[in-house]
């Protein structure tokens, strides 16, 4: 059976992702499309959130860039949501201004968290400007505030889950919300038609190239169909 295949190429990674056609139906016949449960669209949206969330960080950002948290003090802690969000927008907005002063665009993807036991805070990852660590100090005025430069487990897979969690997938946290600058652009997927009778034993890796075994996912859809998705990487960063 034929079978389809996309790449995502970015400067360190290639994600490789191979799955029958279903204009043949799977083993045994054509089956009725079944609509998914609310609890498998909630997994659906989730893996599409992590996955986009990691391809605008391999497209858009570099392990000389920030990884920060912004805490609260207990006494300025947010009563809403809504109140940690226009928190946020001061803040950023404040940033982006010293970004254009110094002639650079800001680039960032957060997440406002408040833990089961109260405590909020912010992850935020963002473009590294020579004068980034003083803007930070200077904007944010409600408690600590912590960075790093990026950790790279994985050409950022890792990140991308952390950054994206939620109350669902953590029990840590009581609420999230995610959000992205919108000058994050990401690729267009390579797509290929297999034509080739038997499912491909061997996962390509080309040259320069090793295979990520952590971001290996493969077997039966909920509709009989194979799927295989992983990623390669580069053996030395560019």
């Amino acid at each position: 059976m034929a079978y389809r295949q996309r790449k995502y190429v970015f400067r360190n990674a290639i994600e490789v992702e191979q799955y029958h056609s279903q204009r043949y139906g799977p083993p045994g016949g054509r089956s009725p499309k079944e609509k998914p449960t609310p609890e498998q669209m909630e997994k659906i949206n989730h893996r599409l959130k992590v996955k986009t969330c990691r391809h605008k960080l391999r497209q858009n950002f570099d392990i000389n860039d920030y990884f920060v948290c912004l805490s609260y003090r207990v006494e300025e802690r947010p009563e809403s949501m809504e109140q940690a969000k226009k928190d946020w927008q001061r803040f950023i907005t404040k940033v982006r201004r010293e970004y254009k002063k110094r002639g650079e665009d800001l680039k960032w993807i957060r997440n406002i968290e408040v833990g089961s036991r109260g405590a909020w805070h912010t992850h935020l990852i963002m473009n590294r400007i020579p004068d980034t660590d003083i803007i930070i100090a200077k904007c944010w005025t409600h408690g600590r505030i912590w960075h790093e430069l990026l950790h790279d487990r994985g050409e950022f897979r890792e990140l991308a889950e952390y950054v994206t969690k939620d109350e669902k997938s953590d029990p840590r946290l009581k609420e999230a919300s995610y959000s992205t600058s919108r000058n994050l652009p990401t690729p267009e997927p390579k797509k290929r038609d297999c034509k080739r009778k038997t499912w491909p034993s061997k996962m390509w890796c080309p040259k320069g190239f090793y295979i990520d075994k952590d971001s290996i996912e493969e077997g039966i859809n909920r509709m009989g169909y194979e799927y295989r998705s992983y990623t390669v990487l580069r053996t030395r960063r560019i």
